[in-house]
């Protein structure tokens, strides 16, 4: 029997940090590895309110760094997921700074992450499809089986080195 589709809004989440001193580097800006670490964190948390399942991190297919953000600037982080395949789903993920003195927002990072649901015995386990809702979402949901090719185009030549 096949799993009923989810739509995209329902795993969307959000979440705000505040960039402190020790997250930035000796320019003043949010170490990469530190937006990485938050980009990982809400794409599983998005992941897992699609499949109801614990996830795993698969791959982080692109990183996207635009601007800095500095310290005292708030990162606003949201993620979506975009795409599934049989276990897997795409993930997009955007962090925008605001200074909070001027109200500047800007977007620091985008991201797609692919995320694996797991069962009790940490196997992969099947999720249900998602759809948009959006003009927004439908124009991520379009594209993402070119992202998927890219990706396993990647794959096979690693595979083959």
């Amino acid at each position: 029997m096949p799993i009923e589709a989810i739509p995209m809004s329902q795993s969307r989440t959000k979440t705000t940090k505040l960039v402190m001193p020790p997250d930035t580097n000796h320019h003043g800006t949010i170490f990469g590895g530190q937006v990485l670490s938050y980009l990982d964190e809400i794409s599983a948390i998005a992941a897992m309110k699609h499949a109801g399942a614990a996830v795993v991190t698969a791959s982080i297919d692109s990183v996207d760094f635009v601007s800095p953000a500095t310290v005292g600037e708030v990162l606003e982080i949201e993620a979506v997921v975009t795409s599934t395949g049989r276990t897997s789903m795409e993930v997009f993920v955007t962090v925008h700074s605001i200074d909070l003195l001027s109200s500047a927002r800007k977007l620091t990072t985008e991201s797609f992450v692919t995320m694996v649901a797991m069962d009790e015995e940490n196997r992969p386990t099947p999720v249900a499809p998602v759809y948009p809702e959006t003009k927004a979402e439908k124009a991520l949901y379009d594209k993402a089986p070119a992202r998927r090719a890219n990706r396993k185009e990647r794959m096979a030549i690693k595979d083959a080195l």
